[in-house]
């Protein structure tokens, strides 16, 4: 029973490497395919008036080469004269990523909720009011806004984008409010993934097929449903970057671990959807470097911002306890040592015995005096600087601990 106990953390371990590579290889095709086709809708030239091309009903055209290749993709005002026998349809990247990123998420998130999600100094939820909370961001994200794109506000594209990236930075605040700041960003990922994978799945590949099916019928296909459909392909492509950062921002506590950790999640955003602006402007022949100025300033400020105070700045109490410590440093260590036992080895040991972890998290364990040295920086970093271990302060470790640990590094880690 033991044995099946240490396995099932252990497989799970497994699932969660093998679906987050599947994870970003669709992920990879999806947004590598998105690119590629608003690049091409903003290279494409009109042919000349009165051209074969033009009286086919091409609305743009280019030649590019590649891999040894010519190539000269043609787009259609409407639709060709006659429905080809072999068309490709992009939809299997989009259903596979959001599949494989919400099996992740159930994988890393569901699954151990109370480690993951719950964040006790946020809101004292139980496993299944945090994982519900989780659930609902994504309909309810998809569900507002579907109506804002339906709604006369759906025609006006600033005004649309303002008000979208608004809903977007207040489901973030709400998120911050009921999960841990680890957790609110996945699910505002999430909340994008899912907006882009519906546009897909509700409308432009519905559109796409009452296309073909006019023209299979012998008719000429009704143009709004391709409109409709390159509207949210544009807004999937804005979404990008920032569902991109997302991505990755678990490997970034100074941004999820910040007090107003939503502001600054709003703030990158806002560089990134600033930085795509101007690939897309670019593509279609203008070069504005004020967007990328934008963006860059924006991170730059937001690095600012959330830096660390530095040793100096630290309160009264972790002043206290670096006199303390340097009183007696041979008791200095034996505390530190202490705190980890309690606060720390649970996961961060050879066998972790913390409910969901197989394995030590980042590889790194504390077990020992020789492994708590050679981790010193580590556990200033994360535990002092960043207050992001124990995850969601899981084992409960104190603001003494924790300024016992900064004035044994600050002091040499002796």
């Amino acid at each position: 029973m033991e044995v099946f106990a240490y396995l099932i953390p252990y497989g799970l371990e497994w699932l969660n490497l093998i679906v987050r590579w599947l994870h970003i290889i669709t992920g990879i095709a999806w947004i590598g395919a998105s690119f590629y086709f608003v690049w091409l809708d903003n290279s494409i030239r009109p042919p000349a008036p009165g051209s074969e091309l033009a009286k086919k009903g091409v609305s743009g055209e280019l030649w590019a080469v590649h891999g040894g290749g010519f190539y000269n993709p043609q787009k259609y005002l409407v639709a060709p004269a006659e429905l080809p026998k072999e068309l490709h349809w992009f939809k299997w990247e989009a259903y596979t990523t959001w599949l494989s990123g919400f099996a992740l998420l159930t994988i890393a998130y569901y699954f151990n909720a109370q480690a993951m999600m719950v964040d006790k100094s946020v809101a004292d939820l139980s496993s299944l009011q945090a994982v519900g909370v989780g659930i609902a961001s994504l309909v309810v994200g998809w569900t507002v806004y579907d109506l804002l794109c339906r709604s006369p506000l759906g025609k006006h594209d600033f005004w649309f984008g303002v008000v979208v990236f608004a809903l977007l930075v207040g489901a973030a605040w709400v998120l911050t409010h009921f999960l841990s700041g680890r957790a609110a960003y996945i699910h505002v990922g999430a909340m994008i993934g899912t907006i882009m994978v519906a546009n897909v799945l509700m409308l432009i590949i519905p559109g796409q097929r009452k296309m073909v099916a006019a023209m299979a019928a012998g008719g000429l296909p009704d143009p709004v449903h391709g409109q409709r459909a390159k509207q949210r392909s544009v807004h999937n492509n804005y979404f990008t970057l920032p569902v991109l950062f997302i991505m990755i921002s678990n490997h970034y506590a100074m941004t999820y671990r910040h007090q107003h950790a939503w502001l600054v999640l709003a703030a990158i955003m806002a560089a990134g959807v600033f930085i795509r602006h101007f690939f897309n402007l670019r593509h279609k022949g203008r070069v504005e470097w004020r967007y990328p100025a934008v963006g860059v300033a924006i991170l730059i400020a937001v690095a600012v911002a959330i830096a660390p105070p530095p040793p100096t700045a630290r309160s009264a109490a972790a002043g206290a306890a670096a006199a303390a410590a340097s009183a007696a440093p041979a008791s200095q260590f034996t505390r530190v040592q202490a705190i980890m036992a309690q606060r720390c080895v649970s996961c961060h040991a050879a066998a972790p015995t913390q409910p969901g972890f197989a394995a030590a998290p980042a590889g790194v364990m504390l077990e020992n005096e020789a492994e708590i040295r050679q981790n010193a920086e580590k556990i200033y970093k994360q535990a002092v600087q960043l207050k992001a271990m124990p995850l969601a302060n899981l084992t409960n470790m104190t603001d003494d601990e924790r300024a016992q640990l900064a004035a044994w590094f600050e002091s040499g880690a002796k």
